[in-house]
């Protein structure tokens, strides 16, 4: 099916074919109709009706889902993007192993990868995305995992997916690509040899500002290991999220076709205005890794961020400037949201760490929801106008 067709339809199984809107299960715990029944379910791997954090038949929906529109076999909800992307690291690391990953990452896995992980005694070495080679050398024999964000937060850099799977795959190294930015309608990591797919589905999958929830999504074999994980962590989604998680899902093409088709334009508007003095999109033609993006992802995406020319100063009085797009973390939703990055990173990174990230002072952050382009653009030009 085309992606339009399998999010309407793709979920459904012969018990719920009737529905036209899926059911709802809130329920904690399930009814066993037996002793021996609830035995096999006690016992069963990720069983839909015997305990929620086990399993709940409103998340198996929704996973059903999930797993189709990224070219994989199966998928787990969590209660959180980093519920899901801490239990899929965690579940393939033990004390003495390795962990590669880019130095640009979403803050939250930055401080799993720098802080938590070494805590624990597993090895992280952090290594420039854009050098595909640098992933190579940074491979020692205790490699286990390698760790990869594309399009990454909050600058738009690039991972060359096919090229880090293959050089895993010839070492029988994992590989996690966090899909967040690109979603699976613009980018699906699978089909360029990842093993694992994760993503907040806070942002484009659930589209709204009114869920949180996260999604890890592979091999049947590799995603029952994580479920094993998960029963332990205990991240577990809510099951109205994952019935709301649905219902954006539903809408999700429509949704990201036109946030990418926005985004470009709003590049272009951005690049060109003297108040600029660079823009991070990699649609633009000027963007270094723009033949890359070109060869591994459909469209670009609605995220961009640009550093205002005046500084640090500026760029927190043009985020408070703007009247359409909100001042509020997050992304992907119907709405525009615009943050000054170093003002949300310095809370939780240091300097050294911003600084890798690249990370400029004056860098802001643009979250395009489905206004007009033409309001968003005059909504900016006002702001950069008055800062």
């Amino acid at each position: 099916m085309e992606l339009e067709t399998l999010v309407i339809h793709a979920d459904r199984s012969a018990e719920d074919d009737t529905d036209i809107a899926p059911a709802l299960h809130p329920a904690s715990t399930f009814r066993a109709r037996s002793a021996g029944e609830f035995a096999t379910l006690a016992n069963a791997a990720r069983p839909e009706r015997y305990y929620t954090r086990y399993g709940n038949p409103t998340h198996a929906r929704c996973e059903r889902l999930l797993a189709r529109l990224e070219g994989c076999e199966a998928a787990l909800l969590f209660a959180s993007g980093m519920g899901a992307i801490s239990t899929a690291v965690l579940a393939q690391v033990a004390a003495g192993d390795h962990v590669v990953a880019q130095a640009s990452h979403y803050m939250g896995t930055t401080r799993l990868l720098t802080d938590l992980l070494p805590r624990f005694g597993v090895g992280v070495t952090l290594v420039d995305q854009a050098d595909a080679a640098a992933f190579a050398r940074a491979i020692v024999p205790e490699t286990r995992l390698i760790v990869v964000e594309t399009p990454s937060n909050p600058v738009l850099l690039l991972t060359d997916l096919a090229a880090v799977a293959r050089l895993a795959r010839d070492r029988g190294i994992t590989t996690l690509a966090d899909n967040t930015f690109a979603s699976p309608v613009n980018q699906r990591p699978r089909e360029f040899g990842i093993d694992l797919v994760a993503h907040s589905a806070t942002k484009y999958l659930g589209g709204h500002s009114d869920l949180v929830a996260g999604v890890v999504a592979g091999s049947t074999e590799a995603v029952e290991r994580i479920w094993k994980t998960s029963i332990v962590l205990g991240a577990t989604a809510s099951p109205f999220d994952a019935w709301l998680l649905l219902r954006g899902l539903r809408t999700l093409p429509l949704r990201v076709e036109r946030q990418s088709a926005t985004a470009l334009e709003l590049a272009r508007f951005l690049e060109g205005h003297p108040a600029v003095s660079r823009v991070h999109y990699p649609g633009l033609e000027s963007h270094l890794q723009h033949d890359l993006a070109r060869r591994q992802m459909k469209a670009f995406g609605g995220v961009l961020s640009f550093e205002v020319a005046g500084g640090y100063a500026a760029a927190q009085r043009l985020v408070g400037s703007l009247e359409l797009a909100a001042n509020a973390v997050s992304l992907g939703a119907v709405e525009t949201l615009a943050v000054h990055a170093a003002s949300v990173w310095e809370g939780s990174l240091g300097p050294e760490e911003i600084a890798q990230a690249g990370i400029s002072p004056a860098l802001v952050r643009l979250a395009v929801g489905l206004e007009s382009a033409q309001d968003l653009k005059a909504d900016l030009a006002r702001a950069l106008a008055a800062v």
